[in-house]
């Protein structure tokens, strides 16, 4: 019987059954011993399983088998550097929720956050809320990012949940689609998911006044059926996002004002930093490219591992 993973706590699942039926599964121990699987969550929320009958009585299951993935969007495990977490599976697309203030999203994470879901070919939008604390200084700052990621084909919306500001047009783009949504703690995505979930009362906690961050309240992914055929994946508010499995070399590929220069550098294997006649460092100087997010580039260069390592 085939079924769909809605929500995962490590050692048992909660999942939905093709004719609507919801079970307890628990993972078959083959998985767990997998030598091709290098994530530390091999089942992840969005996988299609195929579970077979273990307590008829106490309606638990056990998952047998993972469907191939359409795609998945994961990041470095925090605690085990040289492994993957997939954050999530068979995704439509990802709503990346950021703010300008309290607390601030910097550009940095939303980079890393784009290059995977580039990576996997995850269609993203970014989301800023609070738009109802933007005074003039914030909503210029907004204006200048709407700029830059537009340019380069992200959809950049500013929304008040609190006011309930631009949520029509939000619940337009959930629509008969899967959307994972993430971003800082504090950015609001409980109260997002309240908004769109009537009902649900998903636990919310003010930014910690001590240090300006926000405070975890979503402890494992979960997905969730909106009213209007789409779903959504709420995941644990992450305060960084390393990126896992990308070779330094790849990376430029996941940006896209860099994918389309990249045969117009003098060498093929053009890393973008110190050779000559680099088509990237050319439309940076001409600000074809924005400078903030070829400085990205290079940060996140620097912090992947040299290929052999």
């Amino acid at each position: 019987m085939k079924a769909t993973v809605y929500k995962s706590t490590g050692s048992w699942y909660s999942v939905k059954t093709d004719d609507g039926q919801w079970v307890q599964a628990r993972m078959k121990g083959v998985f767990k011993i997998d030598e091709d699987i290098t994530s530390t969550n091999p089942i992840a929320v969005g996988d299609v399983v195929t579970i077979a009958a273990e307590d008829t009585a106490e309606k638990t299951v056990t998952i047998t088998g993972i469907d191939d993935r359409k795609n998945y969007i994961n990041r470095q495990s925090p605690r085990h550097k040289h492994q993957q977490h997939i954050i999530a599976a068979n995704l439509d697309q990802s709503i990346l929720l950021a703010t300008i203030k309290e607390p601030r999203t910097s550009t940095g994470f939303i980079d890393r956050f784009l290059v995977a879901c580039e990576m996997y070919h995850v269609p993203a939008i970014i989301v800023y809320n609070k738009a109802d604390l933007y005074k003039q200084k914030e909503l210029d700052k907004f204006e200048e990012y709407k700029n830059r990621y537009e340019a380069i084909g992200y959809k950049v919306l500013n929304i008040s949940v609190s006011e309930q500001t631009g949520m029509q047009e939000i619940d337009a783009l959930l629509k008969d689609k899967v959307s994972l949504v993430s971003g800082h703690s504090g950015v609001g995505k409980s109260s997002f998911v309240n908004s769109i979930l009537p009902g649900k009362n998903i636990k919310t906690q003010d930014v910690s006044n001590w240090s300006g961050k926000g405070m975890h309240t979503t402890t494992f992914a979960e997905m969730y059926d909106l009213p209007n055929n789409g779903k959504i994946i709420d995941t644990p508010g992450m305060r960084e996002f390393a990126i896992s499995g990308v070779e330094k070399d790849e990376l430029s590929h996941y940006f896209p004002e860099m994918r389309s220069r990249l045969h117009d550098c003098q060498f093929n294997n053009c890393q973008h930093i110190n050779e000559p006649k680099c088509a990237i460092k050319k439309a940076v100087a001409e600000e074809q490219i924005n400078e903030d997010r070829y400085m990205s580039y290079l940060s996140i260069y620097d912090s992947l591992a040299n290929p052999g390592y």
